[in-house]
């Protein structure tokens, strides 16, 4: 998730739900995380219709980053192999980080543009709402100690 750092949608949507995913040893805190969003998300929208379809992009969301992150995790092992092998070339290294940096640039402009259709479900009021919601949601679980102003490490 670093790829997002100091995006609205980092702020807004999944610093609350994949800030203590597996990937950083929690378990299942990204599952509680996301239900907690879409209660959230459920109880600040009027419409439970378009609150529904909502939960649905938040699903789809997290989806996009539980992949980036499962391929992003196998391109650092094939960084960690060249390192390992004496004779890699250094266009070996670049072709791995190319890959790395368009999975990441790919994976947050579809969790963007799924931000954007989320928004468009919501009145400013109804949107306002969700994110004062996942703000206290996640002031009750970041690391108060990281010397990053309380973003979390993020």
């Amino acid at each position: 998730m670093r790829f997002l750092t100091g995006s609205t949608l980092t702020l807004v949507l999944l610093v609350p739900i994949g800030c203590s995913t597996p990937y950083h040893g929690h378990g299942m805190s990204m599952e509680k995380g996301l239900d907690e969003a879409k209660a959230i998300i459920a109880k600040n929208m009027k419409d439970q219709d378009k609150a529904a379809k909502a939960q649905a992009l938040l699903d789809e969301i997290v989806a996009e980053v539980k992949a980036v992150r499962e391929e992003n995790r196998k391109l650092h092992g094939r960084l960690y192999e060249l390192n390992a092998d004496y004779d890699a070339p250094p266009e070996s290294f670049t072709k791995t980080l190319d890959e790395l940096s368009n999975s990441r640039m790919r994976s947050a402009t579809k969790i963007l543009g799924l931000r954007f259709k989320m928004k468009e479900l919501m009145t400013a009021e109804e949107w306002k709402a969700v994110n004062d919601g996942l703000n206290e949601y996640r002031g009750r679980y970041q690391r108060k100690d990281a010397g990053d102003g309380g973003r979390g490490g993020y």
